[in-house]
């Protein structure tokens, strides 16, 4: 079809319009920042948060076990760092076997409330040991997340929060508390909770959960990128804090470095380490000191914590 002067003007506009909307659009694609990146979290920084936990455990009978003056001294200690950098911070105070507890919930200012990504680990040791792997480690790397988050002033698409829990080694009490007095709502509103509990077991594994196929995907991901191989986390099933959250339909994850169970000869091929010993002999022991930790494990899962942070947060 031929078009008359006028029309063909009509067109040649018309195609201009696009052509600028369209050169607009890209020249905003590349002007538009990049996606964050999650940072590389200080090793030293994580265990320095251990040597404190360590220091409160010596000064308070050994232990950080619910309802010992070990347990709130690491509740302060935890709870001063996040309100300085600026979260707001709530202690959730129930009762366990007569003795008060508390979880620890840390909110990142910002970010879409519809839409919560957490993280978290139990803060509580047994009473015969101080707790640094089991779960000064996880607790550790989750507060250096946290405390990141705030250096780098991060605006997640979605709402951040961050908790310590109380009385795990009773049973998970903590979470359940929290997650039971969840309305349904707000349940509803958290779109990944992600555990860790002994991540720097001094004969290590890798393990991720496989609870939630994007989660674990993400994490997996990550230690592909390192050229780590891992394990579908098996050993702690049901057994810590995620569990509440699975059952109450939130989308669960996690990593663990492994505990009683010995290291086959398959696994230190690809890991290292000792076949034949248990990932961490110090298990709910009183060697579960800051000499009961592997800093390379340590390193590669808290720097882990972040990029799963950074990445569902987004």
């Amino acid at each position: 079809m031929k078009l008359s002067v006028s029309a063909r003007a009509v067109a040649a506009g018309s195609i201009a319009t696009v052509m600028l909307l369209t050169g607009g659009a890209v020249a905003d694609a590349a002007s538009a920042p990049p996606r964050p990146a999650a940072p590389d979290l200080p090793l030293a920084g994580v265990k320095a948060h251990l040597t404190q936990l360590q220091s409160i455990a010596t000064a308070n009978g050994g232990n950080r076990a619910h309802g010992r003056a070990g347990y709130k001294a690491s509740i302060d200690y935890l709870k001063a760092k996040l309100d300085a950098a600026g979260f707001t911070t709530t202690l959730q105070q129930f009762t366990a076997s007569g003795r008060t507890g508390y979880n620890l919930i840390a909110d990142w200012p910002g970010g879409d409330t519809s839409q919560v990504v957490m993280a978290g680990s139990h803060l509580d040791s047994v009473s015969s040991g101080p707790g640094v792997n089991d779960n000064g480690s996880g607790s550790a790397a989750v507060l250096e997340t946290a405390l990141a988050v705030s250096r780098a002033q991060y605006k997640p698409t979605k709402h951040l929060r961050f908790a310590w829990w109380g009385a795990e080694e009773l049973g998970l009490v903590g979470s359940r508390y929290y997650v039971n007095r969840l309305a349904t709502g707000d349940r509803s509103r958290i779109s990944a909770y992600l555990n860790f509990d002994m991540i720097g077991s001094p004969n290590p594994g890798y393990f991720v959960y496989d609870d939630d196929p994007a989660i674990e995907k993400t994490f997996k991901e990550y230690f592909s990128g390192l050229g780590v191989p891992t394990e579908i986390e098996t050993e702690g099933d049901g057994r810590s804090d995620h569990a509440p959250f699975k059952s109450a339909g939130v989308p669960v994850g996690g990593l663990f470095t492994g505990a009683s169970r010995a290291k086959t000869a398959a696994q230190a091929a690809k890991w290292g380490g000792t076949a034949g010993r248990a990932f961490d002999r110090c298990y709910h022991s009183s060697c579960d000191t800051t000499a009961n930790i592997n800093d390379t494990a340590l390193d590669r899962n808290s720097d882990a914590v972040a990029h799963a942070v950074w990445e569902l947060s987004e």
